[in-house]
């Protein structure tokens, strides 16, 4: 498993044994590096990728998971959960190995964030992706244990204090977009039923029906990108 060096394209190749997730030992090659020691470090992380190897850095596993929950999860929730892994967990594990993450490792990064002054649910909400990704790796690779587990919570699921309008508040605002017809029916809608706002923009004609009074709240609206 060298890397060889092609003489007509001046790039490296490097040849190797794996066995796939169904157990079948093959032989493949990778080409087009510029360098041999390029060549040999991503055929060590392709090997450790496959084996799921717990030597392995956090960064590595982390496309272990993605992969599998891509094929899972809808687009845009998706989208959130790397946001967020990547943004607020990846630059403080990402070099660290998958077995050599602890739960004081857990709890400083936890107190980082604390600092940061992000609301309780915000900082629910990081945490529990990073539980899951942990979780994920001791129930599909057989990691030992999940450091989040030893190192507990943080953040609160449920905000302190929720924020709404009375009646007569609501009442005072909704005179002074009468004359918008747009908004005086879509903020009656969001005050009296409840919905939220992508159901409220996903409705068309046909989810109204005028003889019962109802409306069918069955999609919702979201912007991609």
């Amino acid at each position: 498993m060298k890397a060889q060096k092609e003489p007509k394209t001046g790039k490296w190749k490097i040849q190797y044994y794996y066995t796939d997730w169904q157990g079948n030992r093959k032989k493949s090659t990778k080409r087009g590096f510029s360098t041999k020691r390029e060549a040999e470090e991503w055929l060590r992380k392709f090997l450790v990728t496959e084996q799921a190897d717990f030597n392995m850095l956090f960064e590595d596993f982390l496309k272990i998971y993605y992969a599998d929950m891509e094929t899972r999860l809808r687009e845009h929730t998706m989208r959130t959960k790397k946001y967020i892994i990547d943004l607020k967990v990846l630059p403080y594990f990402g070099k660290l190995k998958m077995n050599e993450i602890t739960a004081p490792h857990i709890r400083k990064w936890q107190n980082e964030l604390i600092k940061q002054g992000y609301a309780q649910t915000y900082l629910k909400t990081i945490n529990n992706q990073v539980a899951a990704l942990f979780n994920y790796a001791v129930k599909y690779y057989d990691l030992p244990s999940n450091p989040c587990r030893k190192a507990g919570s943080m953040g609160k699921s449920n905000a302190e204090e929720m924020h709404f309008w009375t009646r007569e508040e609501f009442s005072k605002f909704i005179d002074s977009v009468m004359d918008k017809h747009q908004s005086y029916m879509a903020f009656m809608m969001l005050y009296w039923t409840g919905i939220r706002l992508g159901e409220l923009l996903a409705l068309t004609v046909d989810d109204v029906d005028f003889e019962k009074r109802t409306i069918r709240i069955s999609k919702s609206y979201q912007r991609i990108s």
